[in-house]
């Protein structure tokens, strides 16, 4: 900008009044972060020390935001896009929405809906987007504009009802709900509890599932079976083989008794680089190690989710 730097008496003593609720001692190297460019503006970051800045060069416009995922995010959606839609004069409002499905690949899933995908094409308003997103599932995204936000939001809800209809319960969840997140919600009304045995994935599956607030309601815990010796020792495996089906099943109901649930599930299988016992790498999903394992934990909680579906007769 070609500008001195100026000291945001403001901005520091906001940042410095984070690390004093971390009951840290704050470096003084920190407080460069309120030194910003005469005549630009801060843009607060209530999740973090870095403030981002927005800097007026003439006609034109530099947002700066931190790096970090969640902090940058917040700082777009909040502060960047509605000063430049205001900038723009753009009062039009867009909003969005995901469907998380799993299930199908992402050529089925653009085939099952290739119709719908023709006639928003026609009409421009809303759109469809492919998000493919590991273990988060295969992401439809529904963005719509109107002139208020009831309007936009109307769009997504005609538009999520007609995909509903056609890709029924391959839809797990909507935004930010999680495969996990489907399974606990279905299993807490039911009043059942959860257990799990995990070879091929190490532990993912019962990372994931404590990610989900009042997982502790219905999650007994996971055990770690990775080596041949534990499967047999502490889930009672006898099957020859380790990785076969017989084998999943018998760590499944394994980690039911061992760890008191009213729910067994277990994941086994080959995550290379080599195969075992006669099973090549990635048989049935594909990708590197781990793909395989993100692939295993969705495919695994989704086959839970189906089947709890089947019992609800919903």
């Amino acid at each position: 900008m070609g500008v001195e730097l100026v000291r945001d008496n403001d901005l520091a003593e906001t940042i410095a009044a984070m690390f004093r609720a971390r009951v840290r001692d704050m470096p003084q190297n920190n407080l460069r972060q309120a030194d910003i460019p005469k005549g630009a503006q801060a843009i607060p970051n209530p999740i973090g020390t870095a403030p981002g800045l927005l800097c007026e060069l003439g006609d034109k416009v530099v947002y700066a935001v931190p790096g970090v995922p969640y902090e940058m995010q917040m700082m777009v959606a909040e502060r960047v896009i509605p000063d430049l839609l205001r900038r723009a004069g753009d009062a039009s409002v867009i909003v969005s929405r995901s469907l998380k499905t799993w299930g199908t690949s992402e050529s089925g899933l653009a085939e099952q809906i290739a119709h719908r995908l023709d006639a928003l094409d026609e009409r421009g308003n809303p759109t469809i987007a492919f998000l493919a997103r590991g273990i988060e599932g295969l992401v439809v995204r529904i963005t719509a504009k109107g002139a208020t936000v009831d309007e936009a939001s109307a769009l997504v809800a005609d538009e999520e009802k007609e995909l509903r209809a056609i890709l029924g319960d391959l839809v797990f969840g909507v935004d930010d709900e999680t495969m996990e997140y489907a399974v606990l919600d279905r299993l807490r009304p039911l009043g059942w509890t959860l257990g799990v045995a995990e070879s091929l994935t190490g532990g993912l599956i019962g990372a994931r599932i404590v990610n989900v607030p009042g997982a502790s309601e219905v999650f007994r815990g996971t055990i770690g079976s990775y080596a041949t010796d534990v499967k047999r020792s502490i889930l009672g495996v006898t099957a020859e083989s380790v990785v076969s089906e017989e084998a999943a099943r018998q760590m499944a109901v394994g980690a039911q008794r061992v760890l008191g649930a009213d729910v067994g599930i277990a994941a086994t299988g080959v995550a290379g680089p080599t195969e075992q016992d006669g099973v090549a790498v990635g048989t049935r999903l594909p990708g590197d190690r781990e793909r395989l394992r993100q692939f295993s934990t969705i495919s695994l909680l989704n086959m839970l989710r189906q089947r709890l579906d089947a019992l609800r007769g919903t």
